[in-house]
């Protein structure tokens, strides 16, 4: 990361133990990272802040986040979208219905996870070149 200012992530993911999991590696690793466990509160944190990265898990309560990243798209457009779930059938909805958005399968590697988002954040600054 090589701007003055860390990216935000929105990481929403319902269960804690993964939350609190991944939240910790992405600001270990130099993210500003705010937490929900539902997509229902993704919204308005969505409408009131400016987030480089939706993190989403797929399967939630309330709204999945395929719904999420929909709603993110209208909100606030330039946000990126990374998907993490362990369902494959749920991975192959997800390509199909937000093809911009990366898809990372659990289980996966907190080093795997990192190294996505960099690579996201990568290619968004080579883009704008």
């Amino acid at each position: 990361m090589t701007s003055t200012t860390a990216p935000r992530i929105l990481l929403a993911e319902d269960e804690e133990a993964m939350r609190t999991y991944l939240e910790r590696a992405l600001t270990n690793a130099g993210y500003r990272v705010d937490a929900v466990d539902r997509g229902t509160e993704a919204i308005p944190l969505l409408e009131s802040g400016d987030f480089d990265l939706l993190l989403s898990d797929i399967v939630m309560p309330e709204m999945d986040g395929i719904e999420l990243a929909q709603r993110c798209a209208e909100i606030s457009p330039h946000t990126k979208v990374m998907f993490i779930t362990g369902f494959a059938a749920v991975s192959l909805r997800a390509s199909r219905e937000q093809p911009a958005a990366k898809v990372l399968s659990k289980p996966f590697h907190l080093r795997d996870l990192v190294l996505e988002v960099e690579r996201m954040f990568e290619d968004a600054g080579e883009a704008r070149v």
